[in-house]
């Protein structure tokens, strides 16, 4: 296992890559998120970054996970969905806080959902572990989606 902390970590910060979405962003959606009229269960603002680190920790943990099962070549399919939904995850703050469009993140929010649980298949058939550990990522995803479409509904110049 020792041998393998250095590719588990290549692959932890690779799947962090994902977050130069929100931090591009970080500053003006703080201060934009704060304004906004949200729902009574919505979270503060700060839980927003320990919640992301932790995501990404299991998301690459789950991802090294399936490569080192079957490889590049081996597990194909199931890494080519695993980038699809990074590219995904990050273009959600471009939609929500730079274009500050509900109805683009809302459309994006879905897309990400639906190929973080394609994922999630994907891999849970591959290494049982690996799904495991993306059902909190689909779990926080599918909480954001009901974020994404209240905040929508509560914002009107979220066109």
């Amino acid at each position: 296992m020792l041998q393998s902390f250095p590719s588990l970590l290549a692959w932890i910060l690779g799947t962090s890559v994902a977050a130069v979405g929100g931090a591009v962003t970080a500053k003006a959606a703080n201060e934009f998120y704060g304004v906004l009229n949200k729902p009574i269960w919505a979270p503060p603002g700060w839980l927003f970054g320990p919640a992301w680190t932790l995501l990404y920790i299991l998301m690459g943990t789950a991802a090294w996970r399936v490569w080192r099962e079957a490889g590049f070549e081996g597990a194909r399919v199931e890494l080519a969905f695993y980038a699809v939904q990074l590219v995904l995850n990050a273009a959600w703050s471009y939609f929500f806080f730079v274009r500050r469009s509900g109805l683009g993140a809302t459309i994006e929010v879905v897309a990400l959902w639906l190929s973080i649980a394609i994922t999630l298949v994907l891999f849970w058939r591959r290494d049982t572990l690996a799904g495991v550990l993306f059902v909190p990522y689909l779990a926080w995803v599918t909480f954001a989606t009901a974020l994404t479409i209240a905040v929508w509904r509560r914002n009107p110049t979220l066109l």
